[in-house]
């Protein structure tokens, strides 16, 4: 099993990367995020991997970090989901709001990944709200699951007045941002969000 790569960066797209590593290129498989992160062609690199045995050959999948990988891992657990629409899905979301919408069972939020259907975002939340509530994210106090409910039932509440799921999720992240959420309610929440969304 190859779990990490180290060495320079013989090229890089925005799916995949090749790594020298000791005089062998070693073709992986990345999300946008993680291209993101990585240093340019030309410059030494570390990327943790997981290795994909297939009939015809292997399949190197490269993260930045290992939240992803394990977030990859989690997703491919599911049935109905593959490696390639798991680095999809970690292409179209960061690692932190996968997590959130797995939590608070945000069906519409994760039916917009790629590949994901109404069955497969709903097996989603089942199989993984427990598993992905102990992912921890690095930089970033773990999350939190009632606050998460809070926050969604506003979103929801703002749709359901009209606006756009873009729009409300803005607001009411854009509240969060600014006021504490220790003691922050959902009708305050809504209430707020709403003011956010009127002057937008």
């Amino acid at each position: 099993m190859i779990a990490r790569l180290s060495g320079k960066i013989i090229s890089k797209t925005t799916t995949e990367t090749v790594i020298d590593c000791g005089g062998v290129g070693y073709l992986a498989f990345i999300s946008v995020n993680t291209s993101s992160m990585l240093s340019e062609p030309g410059e030494e690199a570390v990327l943790l991997t997981h290795l994909i045995p297939g009939e015809d050959s292997f399949k190197l999948f490269g993260f930045a970090n290992e939240e992803e990988r394990q977030a990859f891992r989690l997703l491919i657990s599911v049935s109905g989901i593959g490696p390639k629409i798991a680095i999809s899905a970690l292409s179209s979301l960061t690692v932190r709001d996968l997590q959130e919408y797995i939590l608070t069972g945000n069906i519409n939020a994760l039916q917009k990944m790629p590949g994901i259907g109404k069955k497969t975002a709903e097996r989603l939340h089942l199989e993984l709200k427990d598993k992905i509530s102990k992912l921890e994210i690095s930089g970033k106090p773990q999350f939190d699951n009632s606050a998460a409910l809070i926050k969604n039932e506003a979103v929801s509440a703002l749709v359901t007045l009209g606006y756009s799921n873009l729009i409300a999720d803005k607001a009411v992240r854009r509240v969060l941002e600014s006021e504490s959420a220790v003691g922050l309610t959902a009708e305050k929440l809504i209430r707020l969000a709403l003011k956010v969304a009127l002057n937008n």
